[in-house]
């Protein structure tokens, strides 16, 4: 029987030894090796200066850190049922280890699967995993380039070059230390990289570089482009200013910094970001690019892809929205247009824009929302890293706050660590379901608390509550915009015995796509959503509690008068769209097996499509690498697929 659940939870043995390539181990520095002192400043998490407030940016991976985190000694069910309608599963290069695998390219009959936290750099299975997929039946297992210590290997991108076949991958720290930047290799011969060069991705601002250590920088994805002679990586840095970064890197032993933007200068039209000295000025940037929309509030960039032509890059900048940029000159990007609608293009009024991708012409653009601030699993998660809460608290199901919002004074009544009950007042009588925080809360256990109902509003830092507390009564605080813990610690500060988290939206749903329609670039138009029913319905009984359904990546291609969405979506699978009519997307396949990981259920990170042929590869967060053949129209209708 399935669990039931009102909230969802924010999780082998290993494959055996493998030879890593021996000129990958430990490669030399272009401005800074993993070794240096340098990158001493790579940080796993935010640092303030005591005086500016100054803040090096989060990293962009932390919430699927916590989701990993809390979701270890969790047993899943799996998928309720297999799902493979024209879509077919032909090979595998197995990697069975859970939460391991992160992106996958193909180039030239080799495939690239890159790793996650764990193991770490440093470990010789992390890195690049480089699978021969001449015979699509059977992947064969290459190599390693193997990431530098203390770093994981997020994304990799691979083409073909002026100077050859490249390939970079970038590093985001997993253990201190651990560098950021990219490397750049020549996979002319796949089964021997050559390592070409270490790039120190640093923010784009002197004054904070030299007085703030705002060097050393995680990349998160990457891109390759060419413009005529000239080669060029495109980068989505870490920093605080200029997270979208251009190498020229015609040389690639000698990448070079030649153009940059960031969102900042959508809050702060003209300015001269990389040259002020104006320490407001950066507090004031810092301020905006933390202040978008919902829980997860940024607007630091997140993907970018680039057309073919590498004339246009689409930027997925979370809560800016998708900035479309002409890098015609790629040392000067300028802004075309931002699309952007929490209120039509997001079921919770989050922008959360993580990744993109264009049809071959660029008229349609598909658009991915990424969102882990749905309630998850059995508990709601505070975090080990937040500070230790000093009263005891809990969240409520989806839809209790709507009812306490209505009432928020004149009742009292009980809590305790699974139920609130209402005693006194207008809605006495009434029992709410409730699940304890994990990890820093301070306990209930067995016992519980009875006071007055009092109902505080959002109670973030900064925020003025809604209603007075008196010492001993229990604080009903409104989900959403800052961490739980936060809401716990204003609470006990003005008093408050206890704290109830209570969700004020109907459902608490997971995020979809949204397609726009770029035929006028300058004014893109928002012509649909798509949401699985999973990630629009956590609740359905066709879900796994334990699942993780948010979007991820993707994938278009146009063929004749088709054009298709190739996509990775988490626990709902490897799924294909036909988006010919943006304003009415259309699923045509789906492939979904717990089976193919040995028990593990499917975690879909990445997709990658081989051009002009039926090809597609995913990367299987707890699986690495699978092959999927797409099959023509109508053979589900004769049998060979099956519908979900």
């Amino acid at each position: 029987m399935k669990r039931k659940s009102i909230f969802r939870l924010i999780a082998v043995a290993l494959f055996s030894s493998l030879l890593a390539f021996s000129a990958a181990a430990s490669p030399p520095a272009l401005t800074g090796g993993p070794d240096d002192e340098e990158h001493e400043h790579q940080q796993l998490g935010p640092d303030s200066d005591p005086i500016t407030g100054l803040q090096r940016p989060h990293d962009p991976s932390a919430a699927l850190m916590a989701h990993d985190a809390s979701m270890e000694g969790i047993v899943s069910s799996g998928p309720d049922a297999k799902i493979i309608k024209n879509l077919d599963l032909t090979g595998r290069g197995e990697r069975n280890v859970a939460n391991a695998t992160t992106d996958v390219w193909a180039h030239d009959g080799y495939a690239y699967t890159g790793t996650f936290n764990s193991p770490c750099g440093g470990d010789p299975e992390a890195g690049i995993w480089i699978w021969d997929v001449h015979n699509k039946n059977n992947p064969g297992f290459v190599g390693i380039i193997q990431s530098p210590t203390g770093s994981r290997t997020n994304d990799v991108r691979v083409a073909a070059m002026n100077s050859g076949n490249i390939l970079v991958h970038s590093n985001e720290a997993c253990a201190t230390g651990g560098p950021g930047g990219f490397e750049i290799y020549n996979v002319d011969d796949p089964t021997a990289p050559v390592f070409l060069a270490h790039v120190q991705t640093d923010d784009v601002n002197a004054f904070i570089r030299d007085n703030f250590g705002f060097t050393d920088f995680g990349v998160h994805n990457l891109w390759l482009f060419s413009q005529g002679g000239n080669d060029y990586v495109a980068a989505t840095v870490e920093s605080l200013l200029g997270n979208f970064q251009i190498y020229d890197i015609t040389d690639p032993t000698a990448p070079t910094l030649v153009g940059w933007w960031g969102a900042e200068e959508v809050g702060f039209p003209g300015m001269d970001f990389r040259n002020t000295t104006d320490i407001g000025l950066i507090v004031a940037a810092q301020t905006y690019l933390n202040d978008g929309f919902g829980a997860s509030s940024n607007r630091f960039l997140h993907d970018v892809t680039i057309n073919a032509d590498g004339d246009r890059a689409y930027l997925a900048n979370w809560d800016a929205g998708l900035v479309l940029l002409d890098i015609s000159d790629p040392g000067d990007p300028t802004l075309v247009s931002i699309a952007i609608d929490p209120i039509n293009g997001s079921r919770d009024g989050e922008v959360n824009s993580h990744a993109v991708w264009p049809s071959e012409d660029g008229t349609i653009v598909v658009e991915g929302e990424e969102d882990f601030s749905v309630f998850e699993g059995d508990t709601p998660f505070l975090g080990s890293l937040q500070f230790l809460n000093t009263i005891p608290g809990v969240g409520t199901s989806t839809n209790s706050g709507n009812t306490l919002e209505a009432s928020p004074t004149g009742n009292a009544g009980t809590l305790a660590a699974t139920t609130l009950t209402v005693e006194v007042g207008p809605l006495a009588g009434s029992s709410f379901e409730v699940l304890e925080m994990v990890d820093n809360n301070f306990p209930l256990g067995t016992g519980s608390v009875s006071g007055n109902l009092v109902w505080i509003g959002r109670a973030c830092n900064g925020d003025t509550l809604e209603n007075p507390i008196a010492p001993g009564d229990i604080a009903i605080a409104r989900r959403g915009a800052c961490f739980f813990s936060d809401k716990a610690a204003n609470a006990a500060a003005a008093g408050a015995a206890a704290i109830v988290v209570a969700n004020n939206q109907d459902d608490s749903v997971w995020s979809g796509l949204r397609i726009w329609d770029y035929s006028d670039e300058a004014n893109p138009v928002l012509m649909s959503t798509f949401d699985t029913v999973c990630s629009a319905n956590p609740s359905d009984e066709s879900c796994d509690p334990a699942g993780t359904y948010s979007v991820h990546n993707m994938v278009v291609e146009t063929t004749g008068n088709k054009t298709k969405a190739y996509i990775s979506w988490y626990s709902d699978g490897m799924l294909v769209l036909d988006v010919s009519d943006p304003a009415n997307p259309v699923e045509v396949a789906r492939f979904l097996d717990a089976a193919t990981n040995g028990g593990e259920p499917n975690d879909f990170w990445g997709v990658y499509k081989e051009t002009n042929s039926p090809w597609i590869y995913g990367s299987d967060r707890n699986g690495g690498l699978y092959v999927f053949k797409e099959k023509g129209a109508g053979s589900a209708k004769n049998g060979a697929g099956k519908k979900p």
